[in-house]
Parts: structure tokens; sequence; C-alpha cells
């Protein structure tokens, strides 16, 4: 995806604001999002009972306009690339795809948003003779949450290579041999200020992989056996929670009862990340990617 400047948005691979042919006037939507409030009127007098807050969707509303002087037909052409980035089937026909909005602002790194674009009107053709079309452009974020574009990446093998030698000081009697550890062990940043979702991909041959972060003391385990090529991914994002071999076959009987995708996150801050299995190579490997997610840009 390309590189944004300060006060550019990037919808689906249109790019809006300064050094495009949409400049945009006003942007709303990037504040606390909307909450979905659970109190309860109090049924014995005034009041009610403070429940659950949780956030809904946040909508992103931007105010822009197609400017092409002299040159209609591109002005159209810019038009019909957001309508076709509105109506992509790959999204708006499944029912778990999101598209991303991207922008950045003075002073911050590019962040992302994932949901669904939801309306690209044209809110005036009279002036389109000219270049000019106004327009009233609406995203969905299902995820309400602000997310790193780059993203972080940790591997881990269960290799015995290079786990050897002695450590000083030398203490008698001597012995050889190397002690290799049960768990192979990582550090994550999330450099965020809110947990992030973790995306892992375990490649085999391994039986029985169990990934640990260590802090929270979550874990996630499989009773599975993979084979050398084979390999499993692992979703825990909102929307998006799966584990599937092979990219299709589905996992998640697998699952011990301890494992619980919907708490495994990576926490603001340095963490460490334990993992093993039984029956591994040295082609046996654990992935981890993840965006630093944030509260507000």
């Amino acid at each position: 995806m390309p590189e944004l400047a300060d006060w550019q948005i990037d919808i689906a691979g249109v790019l809006l604001g300064p050094g495009t042919d949409i400049p945009v006037a006003e942007v709303e939507g990037l504040g606390v999002p909307d909450l979905r409030t659970q109190d309860v009127d109090n049924p014995a007098g005034d009041g009610a009972f403070p429940g659950v807050d949780l956030y809904g969707s946040r909508t992103v509303r931007i105010e822009a306009g197609i400017r092409t002087a002299g040159d209609p037909a591109r002005a159209l052409d810019l038009l019909a690339r957001l309508h076709r980035a509105a109506d992509d089937p790959a999204v708006r026909t499944d029912s778990g795809a999101q598209t991303v909005l991207r922008l950045r602002w003075p002073g911050r790194t590019t962040r992302r948003l994932y949901g669904r674009l939801r309306r690209v009107e044209a809110t005036s053709t009279a002036s389109t003779l000219h270049g000019w079309i106004p327009l009233d452009i609406e995203f969905a974020a299902l995820d309400p949450r602000f997310h790193a574009d780059d993203v972080s990446a940790l591997t881990l093998a269960l290799s015995a290579d290079g786990l050897g030698g002695f450590r000083a000081p030398l203490v008698a009697p001597l012995t050889t041999g190397v002690a290799i550890p049960d768990e192979r062990r990582g550090w994550v940043h999330n450099e965020g200020d809110l947990p992030a979702w973790p995306s892992l991909r375990i490649t085999g041959p391994c039986t029985n992989p169990r990934i640990r972060h260590v802090e929270s003391g979550r874990v996630i385990e499989l009773s599975v056996t993979l084979r050398s090529g084979e390999h499993i991914d692992i979703e825990t994002r909102p929307g998006t929670r799966w584990v599937l071999r092979n990219g299709t076959g589905n996992l998640a009987p697998a699952l011990s009862p301890a494992s619980r995708l919907d708490t495994f996150t990576i926490p603001p801050g340095r963490s460490e990340l334990w993992w093993t299995a039984r029956d591994h190579t040295n082609a046996t490997r654990l992935a981890v990617t993840w965006r630093a997610a944030y509260a507000a840009l």
C-alpha cells in the first residue's frame, strides 16, 4: 500500500486529501465511539443502575470532493473507483470480510481501521462538466480501535540447533551434553495503548502444540498432529476468530477448554511468549504477527 502523507486518507486503495484530486473538507467520527450501554431503570425510584458499557462500531464521515478542473472524464473515473470499492463483491457478499481505511495525521504514524465502506454519495453532479463532484462518504469501522499500519512479527523454532557449549564459571565435575529447554521463548512488543490481537501460524511437523503468554497466563493448546509441510492458522481478531488446518479444515474442536481466542491478546508494552510441542524437527515453527492497537489517533 502507498505511504501516506500528513492529512491523507486511503479508502480501499483510493487516495484522498492533500496532493490528490480528492481534497477533504471535514472528517467526523475519530473521537470516542458510540456506546452500547446496559443501564437498567430503577424500578422503585429515580435513576437507573449502571451496567456494562461496550463500544459499538465507529462511523467515520468524510466530506470531500473530486476536483479535476477541465477534465470531467477523470472526475467520473475517480467517482467510479470509489463506487467499485464500495461494491467489491469479495467484501460485500462475504459475511466476514472487511476492507481497510488508512489515515495519517501530523505527528502520528499511519493508522488503520477495519470495516465496510457504507456510503459513497455524489451530493451534486451540476458541476461535473467543470470537473467538480462533491462527495459524502461513510465508513463503518466494525472494530472501533485504531491499528498500526506496520505489522510486527516474531518467529520461534523448536530446533536444538545452536544450543550447546559451557557456561562460565565452570564447576567440577564437568559433564557433556546439552539441556534442551521444554519451551522456546520470545518477546513481543505492542507499541500501542490497547491490547493487540495476534495472528499465529504453526508449521509442522509437530504434535500437541501449546502457546502461552507468560504475563497473563493465557494459553492456546491443540490436540492435533501436523505432518511435514502442514500448518495451522489461528486468528484472534473479533469477527474473524478461527483455527484452520492448511487454510480450509476447521480445527476449533481440537482446542482445549482453557484455550480462549477472545482473551488471547498482546498487552501494551513488552511481554513474553512461550511455546512447545512434541515430535518436532528443525522445520517446526511458530510465527506470530500483530499490529499495535490504539484508543485514539
